[in-house]
């Protein structure tokens, strides 16, 4: 396992490393643009996005670094390696703040959205009371999440 633990390590920093950026441009920039659009329009954009990223390169990257977390955590606990308490961090970070806060949070919001039309009043409502403000702020909490993983999956890689 020696040998397999920094490539593990190194793919899960890998895959930590693409999460950030794709929630990281949600944060700076998407999530901003869509805001400036009619509500009914945001709305769209949105319900649309939600259904094109439900595909295998995002979930690869998604699911395929949690899995990678879960297997490091768990061989980080019986392993002497000095990496270990990096790995163990990286890894609870990555599940935690970015994946229990996607399914908990941004995951039911998304869900609500998608029932609504577009052009309804309880859309343009959600839309602008709620959904804008409470996603962006929990897809803030996944960015540093990410970023956080990641910089501890290099460390461990480095220490490994």
């Amino acid at each position: 396992m020696a040998g397999v633990f920094p490539l593990l390590i190194f793919s899960a920093a890998i895959g930590a490393g693409v999460n950030a950026g794709l929630f990281f441009i949600f944060s700076v920039c998407i999530m901003g643009a869509l805001g400036r659009l009619p509500a009914a329009q945001g709305v769209a954009a949105m319900q649309s996005i939600n259904v094109v990223i439900l595909n295998p390169w995002f979930m690869l990257a998604f699911l395929g670094t949690a899995l990678l977390s879960l297997v490091l955590v768990a061989v980080a606990f019986f392993t002497g390696s000095p990496a270990r308490l990096y790995v163990i961090a990286g890894g609870l970070l990555f599940l935690a703040g970015t994946i229990l806060v996607t399914m908990v949070f941004n995951v039911p919001m998304n869900n609500q959205l998608e029932a609504l039309l577009p052009q309804s009043e309880e859309a343009a409502r959600l839309w602008s009371s709620t959904y804008l403000v409470d996603w962006l702020r929990w897809n803030h909490v996944r960015t540093l999440s990410s970023l956080g993983a990641l910089g501890c999956f290099v460390m461990a890689f480095r220490a490994a």
